[in-house]
């Protein structure tokens, strides 16, 4: 079952055009390692699932939820919002409330969006935070965590919502080398749950592991994709050749 289709998905920053006809289908289910030389359009792309970043063209479809061109969040705000309970994301930089707990971050959103009472979002809020192994610090602010505390913080309180996807934009760019493998066994946690993901990534050991397909960017178009093995080790593409810094086969 199909969750996520994309059809000739265009976006544009100014007259510099990001995206150039972007075709994708993910199923659910599916983990997807999103790879590209920065400024290839992939973060766009992700933003653009959940139109975050608005596109010019074409078309995305999660489950039975629709976006296209020229929607806003005025006129549009509940066929937006259909498709944001549908989509999670995590971002590169955390983007906690430094002014709430942990818990509060991660029950936030069910209490005011899905309308979960205070004692139901809290116990689900502390289960998901058990499941990212940080159970014990519910009641710290993200002031008093590690980084890569706090990035395990942003996918519990993106899990909260009950996506059907969940979109991580570089989840371990901004972490010191050291806490990388923290964060990275949560998200193959997930994978392995049966969680649906695109994860744009450079860690090219865990698209291999964990990712079904790999597909790569490319002046915001797909340059190639495939298994993670035969994308990273028979590269088809110079642009693919060049971000592993491999010769053409």
């Amino acid at each position: 079952m199909t969750a996520i289709e994309v059809r000739g998905l265009r976006a544009k920053r100014g007259f510099t055009e990001v995206l150039c006809g972007i075709d994708l289908t993910v199923a659910r289910g599916e983990v997807v390692a999103v790879l590209g030389a920065s400024g290839s359009g992939k973060t766009t792309l992700l933003r653009a699932l959940n139109y975050l970043t608005p596109f010019s063209a074409g078309e995305v479809r999660v489950a039975d939820a629709y976006l296209v061109p020229g929607m806003s969040e005025r006129r549009d705000g509940r066929a937006l919002q259909a498709v944001r309970r549908r989509v999670g994301m995590v971002f590169q930089g955390f983007q906690l409330f430094p002014h709430l707990t942990v818990l509060e971050n991660v029950t936030e959103a069910p209490r005011r969006v899905l309308g979960r009472s205070p004692p139901v979002a809290a116990e689900a809020g502390r289960q998901l935070l058990a499941r990212v192994g940080l159970a014990e610090r519910a009641a710290a602010y993200p002031r008093e965590l590690s980084g890569g505390q706090q990035q395990r913080v942003a996918i519990a309180r993106a899990l909260a919502m009950e996506p059907e996807v969940l979109l991580l934009d570089e989840p371990t760019s901004s972490l010191d080398p050291r806490l990388v493998g923290e964060v990275l066994a949560v998200i193959a946690d997930l994978a392995a749950s049966g969680q649906t993901m695109l994860v744009v990534t450079h860690e090219m050991g865990f698209a291999r592991r964990v990712a079904a397909r790999a597909v790569v960017l490319a002046h915001g178009c797909i340059a190639e994709e495939g298994t993670p093995a035969a994308v990273l080790d028979a590269p088809q593409s110079v642009a693919t050749s060049a971000l592993l810094g491999a010769p053409r086969v």
